[in-house]
């Protein structure tokens, strides 16, 4: 029975511990690198060198004040037994002088600490912001957006909660400890050896307990991002979620996941619930040791009254600073599983750099070639094969195929989202790795199937396409863009605020949106991805005006699944598979009643039904 009990003090959350069986052993997760960590953590504080080196100054002083008032104490209770007399208005005065700059020092190096760490997980949270937006793609899309945004609000906030108070503590208990254990030392050896019996049980225990804990915080961490990427992800799919009534297994799925966090958090903070109360017990046993034998000692004349009285209270806080540790040391714990998640991401691998020879294009005409272009996501098998085809500037391209041929994969490469893992892409006669990445993208422009707007007022949204626009570009862009008329109906117009998503106008007023986004820009090259699908006829009529304006003059890419909207393309890409099987006009490929021409009447037929 007893066995059974110790079990899960054993194996607090066995899915993190080594297990062994037939099918092999599981790695337990725990920190990787506690102390490349904290020396991350120390370069971002060590540049307010200055202002820390104050702050440690004050934690030296008050300690030093701390240990002075227990000494001074004692050296009058002696003064007084010896002579029977003593000025205790002098010795009140200075103990009150003593510890007030003792609150005085507290407060000091706790107010600038607050400011270090402020500053500090500013810096953090700012570095990492801005190297999520030098990530390649391929990051986002293995990751939930919520797991993400949990490491960059939660993780750093516990950083900046250890900064604020537990770094300053735990330093402040080491000095108490090597303070106390000095002047202990100097009243009586005997005495401090007596002290010192309790300190291996606290190290034992101390040891036990946080090889256990240490792995829980770090699970409970990972708990944590993955329940705030699972709340993201169903608070966005709504929709989806109530048209298929699928409520009871999305809060399954919650429970599942809020379950994993109530067990980790449960055993982390259950295991080190024992540190209290071993320090406590441990301190009591050091206050009976001290007593009895300081008093056995005392009859005896081999100390002082005042030595006894100042030795419980340095027994008092010798184990309080270890108590002090023994706390803080959980939420050091968490500070680094939370930093090292950070760290995690701030070590991920940019965007590929552009070369140092890479140029700057100040015009595009827009001939696009791609020459035995071929493309893997991964090491099996490629996604793109052999493409090979040509685009003049001004033409217009148009990419068909069955789901899954390969259609976004080659945007994405003309983006440079990717590079190919075979042959060439050119922009004007020029490879376009040879190209800066952001000078290549200036020159394109995006309208998908489902555009996205930020919050924000329309004008905001529409002047993201070119930020230094002025309002009356804004209004021709929608005017040609044929959106001008219904944002003249919203109430505020223009400076109309939509909320993230677009949410409040419909989805066709957001291509038109998305449409006169692009005729700002300006661009040279032009996607456009399925952008009147799902559309009712009259708005994408209003659409199809607004792409051809945004279209003349343009090599544009079309990705479309209704053949009849590409009808007028000047070539049209058939993929399948990844290979590039046919192209040509509309009418030559329908001539050849090839895959295309299957495809092209499969739907004329699908419409008359």
């Amino acid at each position: 029975m007893f066995k059974a009990l110790a079990e899960p003090f054993r194996h607090p959350f066995p899915e993190i511990e080594l297990q062994k069986g037939s099918g092999g052993r599981k790695p337990r997760a725990k920190a990787r690198n506690v102390s490349g960590t904290v020396g991350r953590i120390w370069s971002y504080l060590a540049r307010r060198k200055a202002k820390l080196i104050l702050v440690l100054f004050m934690v030296v002083l008050s300690s030093g004040l701390a240990l002075l008032g227990p000494y001074m104490i004692g050296k009058a209770v002696d003064d007084y037994l010896e002579s029977r007399r003593g000025d205790f208005g002098l010795f009140l005065a200075g103990l009150g002088l003593v510890y007030t700059l003792y609150s005085v020092t507290s407060w000091l190096q706790n107010i600038w600490m607050i400011e270090i760490s402020q500053e500090t997980v500013y810096r953090m949270r700012t570095e990492l912001f801005t190297h999520l937006h030098q990530l390649p793609i391929p990051f986002f899309g293995k990751r939930q957006q919520g797991e993400i945004m949990s490491r960059l609000t939660n993780d750093i906030e516990n950083v900046s909660s250890t900064l604020n108070s537990s770094a300053i503590e735990i330093f402040a208990s080491i000095l108490t400890l090597v303070g106390t254990l000095g002047v202990m030392l100097y009243l009586s050896p005997l005495l401090t050896l007596l002290t010192f019996l309790v300190v291996p049980l606290m190290i034992l225990g101390m040891r036990w307990i946080t090889r256990r804990t240490g792995p829980l915080y770090k699970q409970r961490q990972n708990n944590l991002g993955d329940l705030n990427g699972y709340i993201e992800e169903t608070l966005s799919g709504q929709r989806i979620i109530k048209a298929f009534s699928q409520e009871p297994r999305v809060i399954r799925g919650f429970q599942e996941r809020n379950e994993a966090i109530r067990r980790s958090g449960f055993w982390a903070q259950t295991i080190s619930g024992f540190i209290p109360k071993l320090m406590n017990s441990l301190n009591n046993l050091s206050f009976a040791i001290v007593a009895g034998i300081g008093g056995i000692l005392a009859i005896r004349g081999a100390v002082t009254i005042g030595i006894i009285i100042v030795f419980v209270e340095y027994a008092r806080q010798f184990t309080r600073p270890l108590n002090d540790l023994a706390n803080q040391w959980n939420t050091l714990l968490t500070a680094i599983a939370g930093a090292e998640r950070v760290f995690e991401v701030m070590d991920e691998e940019v965007e590929i750099k552009d070369e140092g020879s890479s140029v700057k294009l100040d015009h595009v005409d827009g001939a696009v070639s791609f020459s035995h272009v071929s493309f893997s996501y991964e090491e099996d098998g490629d996604t793109l094969a052999d493409i090979t085809f040509e685009a003049k500037p001004g033409e217009m391209v148009a990419l068909v195929g069955p789901t899954g041929a390969g259609k976004t994969t080659l945007i994405q490469l003309l983006s440079r989202f990717y590079d190919p893992t075979g042959g060439l892409i050119t922009v004007d006669g020029r490879d376009i790795t040879t190209i800066q990445r952001q000078s290549l993208r200036s020159h394109m422009a995006f309208v998908l199937q489902d555009s996205f707007l930020f919050q924000g007022t329309i004008r905001e949204n529409i002047r993201f396409g070119r930020l230094d626009a002025s309002d009356e570009e804004v209004e021709e862009a929608s005017k040609l863009a044929n959106a001008h008329a219904f944002i003249m109906r919203l109430e505020g117009g223009y400076d109309k605020v939509l909320e993230t998503g677009g949410s409040g106008i419909s989805q066709g007023q957001k291509q038109l949106l998305a449409i006169a986004r692009a005729i700002l820009a300006n661009p040279s090259i032009l996607v456009l991805d399925e952008a009147t699908s799902s559309i009712d006829t009259i708005t994408e009529i209003k659409i199809q005006e607004g792409l051809q304006r945004l279209m003349k003059g343009r090599t544009s890419f079309v990705i479309a699944h209704r053949l009849n909207t590409i009808r007028q393309a000047d070539k049209i890409l058939v993929l399948k598979d990844g290979r590039l099987i046919e192209q040509g006009p509309h009418e030559e490929l329908l001539k050849e009643n090839g895959f295309y021409s299957k495809l092209y009447h499969g739907q004329l037929r699908n419409e008359d039904m």
